[in-house]
């Protein structure tokens, strides 16, 4: 029979791993093996994380970075130096992006061939002089793309509308006279209902034929209108003269509103609504 003493203690190393209660719930399974406390330590594999330092728009910008970190002089260019180092760049890069890769290829060759160049001894040309220096064409496409480069710095640094300011609009209304908001054509409609509503009110039940012109009641119209500033709506028409009278003198105000004859004005919304001449008469 075992001693009960001994069912409380432990191993030394197994502190960590086994619950201190029977049916405490595992945090997590590594492996298949439930674990119930987190782990002290947390190992990544170095293949897990890749960090980026630096950002190159393309080879030149790479290789100019290459040159003025070392502080090579641009007109002298140690090439093994600036090979290797480019050559390990591109190493890199090709493992994870095989097409950002090919562009660096291109320079990278280029900087094999010139330095393989500058190995053998130089050829004198007809005239005698010596040949240019391999290096030549790299340094003029260096300093050209060093300066562009610098400029677009400058550029970027000028403020920029949208980004560091914005441009203030201020509106001034210059006319003195009050501006009448436009009427809407569901008032109009509404007070057109209310006219006739009056107008079945007072109306006598009478056949008879009436020849009726608009343009006859668009002169008259014209005519009440004249010497008045303003004069209302439901004033233009006469109930007592019967429905058909107040369809025409409505279908003559919209005649002349439609030749800009007339105005119709509304001071709010759910006001009454003005009629006024759109012209001066002479």
């Amino acid at each position: 029979m075992s001693d009960p003493h001994t069912l409380n203690e432990a191993p030394q190393g197994l502190e960590d791993v086994l619950p201190s209660v029977v049916d405490h719930v595992a945090l997590a399974r590594l492996y298949g093996e439930p674990l119930f406390a987190m782990p002290r330590d947390l190992y990544i594999p170095p293949d897990a994380l890749q960090i980026f330092l630096e950002a190159f728009e393309g080879p030149l910008d790479l290789l100019l970075y290459l040159i003025r970190k070392q502080n090579f002089n641009i007109l002298d260019i140690p090439m093994a130096a600036v090979t290797r180092q480019y050559l390990t760049y591109v190493d890199e890069i090709r493992a994870s992006n095989l097409e950002l890769a090919a562009e660096y290829l291109l320079m990278a060759a280029m900087l094999i061939e010139i330095k393989s160049r500058m190995l053998l001894p130089p050829k004198k040309t007809a005239e005698g002089e010596e040949a240019e220096d391999p290096r030549a064409e790299l340094v003029r496409r260096l300093l050209e793309y060093e300066q562009m480069k610098l400029a677009a710095h400058r550029l970027a640094d000028c403020p920029q509308y949208g980004r560091d300011f914005l441009r203030a609009q201020v509106y001034v209304e210059q006319a003195l006279a009050p501006r009448f908001p436009d009427v809407n054509a569901i008032d109009l409609q509404g007070a057109w209902r209310d006219i006739l509503k009056r107008a079945k009110l007072v109306q006598h039940h009478k056949i008879s034929r009436e020849e009726l012109s608009v343009r006859e009641h668009m002169s008259i119209v014209l005519r009440r209108l004249q010497g008045r500033k303003f004069v209302e709506f439901g004033d233009l028409f006469d109930p007592t003269q019967g429905s058909p009278v107040l369809v025409v003198t409505f279908i003559a105000m919209l005649e002349l509103a439609k030749e800009t004859l007339i105005e119709l004005t509304q001071a709010e919304a759910f006001a009454p609504i003005y009629v006024r001449l759109a012209y001066t008469p002479a």
